[in-house]
């Protein structure tokens, strides 16, 4: 059995920087325990596995260690994957059946825009432990459904920051983040740790921007704005919040393409 695969970098227009994914195209749906293989043999942070199904295309998202429910630069992958392909026209939409339910993407230049799930914050506090495991001071804390935002007063304390991620394999996904100063081009940047994923650091991540983009709407009183994921391969997003909807949109090139062997 042949699958075609391709790597792409997503949340960028250069080779080597954003965040890798893995795209798989199947003629039919794989078994888990195959598809978990795959993602542990790719060895990225994400890898998503597209079936054409009725309306649009079945779409799963496995990381090295486990499936996940939502992922922002796998999708901007898969939907890259279909317009360079000609699988899509590039004035029509991409929709995608997950475990988060219809997600959408649209081309819009060079651009592809993605329609996905705003999350809601709630206050909270920080854990003794976690708090020990970035060794950092936060200026206000929330939480989603799976994961902390620990917001910082400076851009130079979310780069600076080195955690200790064995501990931090205890906890969900964490995101640290900081407004920018005046005269920057970004509103707002942001790194996220998820050792319990089997991800350290996330390069860019767009399931953190559903949780983002309602914070910082409702902090900076924008609806729009551009971010900048501080990771050492570094990737931008323009944002929107639209209610219960984020939109999020992002560059993405081709850097490998060929058969997976089975």
């Amino acid at each position: 059995m042949k699958i075609r695969l391709f790597q792409v970098d997503a949340f960028t227009d250069k080779p080597f920087k954003g965040n890798p994914a893995a795209v798989c195209l199947l003629e039919q749906e794989l078994p888990e325990p195959l598809m978990q293989s795959i993602a542990a043999e790719n060895n990225l942070a994400e890898t998503a596995f597209l079936v054409k199904a009725e309306n649009g295309y079945k779409l799963r998202w496995f990381t090295p260690t486990v499936e996940i429910a939502l992922c922002g630069h796998a999708t901007l992958a898969s939907a890259h994957i279909l317009y360079e392909e000609g699988l899509l026209k590039n004035d029509e939409e991409a929709r995608f059946h997950t475990k988060s339910g219809l997600l959408t993407a649209k081309k819009l230049g060079n651009w592809i825009e993605l329609d996905f799930p705003a999350a809601s914050n709630t206050d909270t506090t920080l854990p003794v432990e976690l708090k020990k495991a970035l060794n950092i001071e936060p200026k206000q804390l929330a939480h989603t459904g799976d994961r902390y935002i620990i917001e910082l007063a400076t851009e130079e304390e979310v780069k600076a920051c080195s955690p200790d991620f064995k501990i931090l394999k205890d906890f969900d996904a964490v995101i640290i983040t900081s407004a920018t100063k005046a005269g920057s081009p970004y509103d707002f940047i942001s790194r996220t740790f998820a050792p319990s994923h089997g991800i350290d650091e996330d390069p860019v991540t767009g399931s953190s921007h559903c949780a983002l983009v309602p914070y910082w709407a409702t902090k900076l009183g924008k609806e729009e704005m551009f971010a900048y994921q501080a990771s050492l391969r570094g990737g931008e997003l323009k944002v929107k919040y639209a209610g219960d909807r984020v939109l999020f949109s992002g560059e993405a090139l081709t850097v490998i393409e060929g058969n997976l062997l089975l």
